[in-house]
């Protein structure tokens, strides 16, 4: 192997690490905590929290059940009865939401409030949409693709506001308001698609088509990281998705000349470096 290359977005954005941030915080001062949902989609960084007590709050029954500690609010975000649940049982909150969602909730909340239907491009089962429709009044839908979009209709309310889960592909909003704009509705458009997550695939793409072999490293779960994966994919025949460095097969890359390595927006930087590492060896 000639060449290494490490992409310079690689590892936490600014809401990932803010949001783990929060929660070493909260453990520092030595009260109960508990987050609502994983705050991440890191495997290795969910198992580290539960070995220091933090303890994972699954749903409202859960959280309506407590009565002391303090609550963290995933970076994903949450529904607006979450906040209400919390309030009502005076518990202590630290709403690790990461600022681009907490935009797009007050975005849908005030659209809904001024009549227009919500059209969230990106995945329904998502947390982070998840999070969203619950701001949405119920006057909302989900669109993930270019299908989704060709069959959408809405009859009597021609009012609409399209946003997007932060981290899915350009490309694929850009297809999904173009079909939804021929339908001829009054339309607002807003791209809320995390400057990050647009740069991370950007670089990705020119990583990998630079390369003869990809590493994507990243949780399983992560949406960010599988857009990364599909789209050096795309451009790199020879890509692997990768956890941790025990998931990657190093005799396999020997004959490879140059390796491009990416990482999602919640894979710690100890990972990273310890890929990054290995390959050059």
């Amino acid at each position: 192997m000639e060449k290494v290359v490490l992409a310079r977005t690689a590892g936490f954005c600014f809401g990932v690490k803010r949001a783990v941030d929060a929660v070493y915080n909260e453990i520092e001062k030595g009260d109960k905590v508990y987050t609502y949902g994983p705050v991440i989609h890191n495997e290795e960084v969910i198992k580290d929290l539960a070995e220091k007590g933090v303890e994972l709050i699954k749903s409202d029954e859960e959280l309506k059940a407590l009565t002391e500690g303090t609550i963290i609010i995933r970076s994903h975000g949450v529904s607006e009865r979450i906040y209400d649940i919390i309030k009502q049982n005076n518990l202590n909150m630290v709403d690790a939401t990461c600022p681009f969602v907490l935009k797009i909730h007050k975005i849908v909340k005030e659209q809904t409030e001024a009549g227009r239907h919500i059209i969230i491009v990106g995945s329904e089962k998502h947390p982070e949409v998840q999070g969203i429709i619950g701001w949405c009044l119920n006057n909302y839908t989900v669109i993930e693709n270019k299908e989704d979009a060709e069959s959408f209709d809405l009859s009597g309310n021609s009012k609409v506001c399209i946003v997007a889960q932060t981290t899915i592909n350009y490309n694929n909003f850009q297809d999904v308001v173009e079909i939804i704009t021929e339908k001829g509705y009054d339309i607002i458009v807003l791209n809320t698609i995390c400057n990050a997550t647009k740069e991370r695939q950007t670089e990705a793409k020119e990583l990998a088509k630079a390369s003869d072999a990809m590493i994507v490293i990243g949780d399983m779960h992560s949406s960010n990281t599988q857009k990364l994966y599909e789209i050096s994919k795309a451009e790199c025949e020879n890509t692997y998705y990768i956890q941790t460095l025990k998931d990657l097969d190093l005799e396999k890359l020997k004959s490879f000349r140059s390796v491009g390595i990416t990482a999602g927006a919640s894979t710690p930087n100890n990972i990273i470096k310890e890929v990054h590492t290995a390959c050059q060896k």
